[in-house]
């Protein structure tokens, strides 16, 4: 299946294993998308990321799912930002914070795939994909 958006179709995964209660989710692999998951792993959202199959990227990004004490979800929202028919750019000074600080912004520079405090404190701007909350 051809997929016009692999970042977007990477969070709706997330988003409805969430919805569904599963432990895991397989993605099909890319750069983008385990630089993408990594991303949740570090900061908390998810409890593991592996990489199942070949070592090209012709295999899955399994994501471990996390949830609380009560069964209740971690990652509360996924909201995709910039797509490929409108892109967002945001320059050092203007990078978002999502709920305050209490959010993170996935942000993609010419240094690489990292958050809006990463991205904040090397001084870098780039295009807004996704905020995760």
């Amino acid at each position: 299946m051809f997929v016009t958006d692999p970042v977007a179709d990477m969070l709706t995964r997330i988003r409805n294993a969430l919805i569904a209660k599963h432990s895991v989710v397989d993605i099909p692999r890319s750069r983008t998308k385990i630089a993408v998951a990594e991303i949740l792993k570090n900061e908390g959202y998810v409890s593991n990321v592996e990489l199942v199959g070949k070592a090209d990227y012709t295999g899955v990004i399994r994501i471990t799912l996390k949830y609380g004490p009560k069964g209740e979800k971690v990652i509360n929202g996924l909201k995709r930002v910039s797509r490929p028919g409108l892109r967002i750019y945001a320059g050092a000074d203007e990078l978002p914070k999502v709920l305050g600080g209490l959010g993170v912004a996935i942000i993609s520079t010419n240094k690489g795939i990292m958050t809006d405090k990463a991205a904040r404190s090397a001084n870098l701007g780039g295009e807004v994909m996704a905020y995760v909350w």
